[in-house]
């Protein structure tokens, strides 16, 4: 396994990812911390450095979080590490000195550098990769973007974002579209259910599949190849919703096979709030509208759907901090440590009277998010018990399916902070709430 040592650092200076202009605070601080996190980690798997508590010490600390409050709510949007929070302000700071000139002649050009960097980490080409705010932009620029007749199907499932749900019933509303949605069992015994469950939802009417790579109120990882395959073989295109799973968990495009792929780059690339990335396939940019017009020339274009008008260049660079602090770690061994962080505390609740789980414990189908219930409670009363008595910050979901609390640790949670959650849920589950 690759690991990050104080050579290979500092030869990040030269590649375009901002690190040549950080203050010589932060440089010291990241170099201690990668220094620290690196030694003696070598010769073991993944697996093995997710439990080397002295390596993690180190990555929590580049992060500036208080440890006022115990955030497990991390699937919405994350804290960035320190670096990234300095960049973004450096770059917002560069701007503002003669912007006209700066902001467009500078700074945005090098944006280009990140649009390579995002899709070394996607494994594509750099040409199928724009930059976006977030992944409901990603996702509404092909929702919005493709061209359907009246009576096509758009075929996706109850638990999707409801963004998204809502883009399409727009679509359906105004064009005469349908939207069929399937249930995705909760959770399932196993992958193949849920590639069962699309293949009956498909019709001859069928003509794009969307579906979430890790659904966001379960934590549920679904088997997108798979279900890409089965689209593929009839004809049918396919978007991957990838706001949960992209640097959370490692794949490449490859594993995916899909057609277009949209992610928010704020929760677990931690990079500034606002940013995202769409990926299209190069043979398929041409006949996708973007969301803002673009003028003909850029048909084919990635860029063309990165016209949003005037917006700050800062936000899009400081993705390279974030970029080099999750290479730093490495994909693989980011996605073990969150993944022990969750069978952590899952664990020592499986066993609990009355807690039932609305996430499978099998790897294949989650890592970091998983959603638990308290049988005989209300889920935003526990999120508020939680919150108001013990500063644990977590978030209720209520679905017309199942309910339950979304319980989600990031790289800079300690073992303790889960144990005092674990603490409270184990005697609500066996007392109550109090009153």
């Amino acid at each position: 396994m690759q690991v990050c040592t104080r050579r290979d650092f500092l030869s990040l200076s030269g590649k375009g990812l901002g690190l040549a202009a950080l203050s010589s605070a932060t440089v010291a601080l990241l170099l201690r911390n990668v220094e620290a996190a690196s030694s003696n980690l070598a010769d073991l798997t993944p697996e093995e450095a997710a439990t080397d508590e002295d390596y993690w010490t180190a990555i929590q600390n580049s992060f500036s979080v208080t440890r006022g409050i115990i955030n497990l709510n991390n699937g919405g949007v994350s804290p960035s590490p320190r670096i990234v929070t300095e960049a973004l302000i450096r770059y917002i700071w560069e701007q503002e000195d003669a912007t006209a000139y700066t902001m467009w002649q500078i700074l945005e050009p090098q944006s280009e550098t990140i649009r390579t960097g995002l899709a070394e980490l996607f494994w594509c080409d750099r040409e199928e990769i724009a930059i976006t705010r977030n992944a409901s932009e990603s996702l509404e620029i092909l929702l919005m973007g493709m061209d359907f007749k009246l009576g096509d199907e758009i075929l996706t499932t109850t638990q999707d974002y409801p963004r998204m749900l809502t883009t399409l019933r727009q679509r359906e509303k105004r064009e005469g579209l349908k939207l069929k949605l399937i249930q995705v069992p909760i959770p399932p015994k196993n992958l193949s259910e849920i590639v069962t469950a699309f293949e009956k939802g498909i019709t001859d009417r069928t003509r794009l599949i969307l579906i979430s790579h890790m659904i966001n109120i379960t934590g549920q990882i679904t088997p997108v190849k798979a279900v890409c395959e089965l689209a593929r073989a009839r004809g049918i295109e396919t978007i991957v919703d990838g706001a949960h799973s992209f640097a959370q968990f490692y794949f490449k495009q490859s594993d995916l096979g899909c057609d277009y792929f949209g992610t928010s780059l704020h929760k677990w690339l931690y990079a500034p709030k606002g940013t995202g990335m769409l990926y299209v396939k190069r043979d398929k940019i041409e006949k996708l509208w973007p969301l803002m017009a673009a003028e003909s020339k850029q048909k084919s274009d990635i860029r063309k759907f990165e016209e949003i008008g005037t917006h700050s260049a800062a936000p899009k660079l400081a993705i390279g901090e974030a970029l080099l602090f999750h290479n730093g770690i490495g994909g693989k061994r980011k996605e073990a440590r969150l993944r022990y962080l969750s069978r952590y505390w899952m664990n020592r609740l499986k066993d609990v009277p009355k807690i039932r789980f609305n996430t499978s414990f099998d790897p294949n189908q989650s890592c970091a998010i998983a959603n638990v219930q308290i049988e005989g409670t209300n889920p935003e009363a526990v999120t508020k018990y939680l919150f108001d008595k013990h500063h644990i910050f977590t978030v209720p979901i209520v679905h017309e399916e199942f309910q339950g609390i979304r319980i989600t640790p990031n790289v800079y949670t300690t073992l303790r902070e889960l144990d005092r959650f674990c603490e409270q849920m184990e005697l609500i589950a066996r007392k109550g709430l109090p009153a």
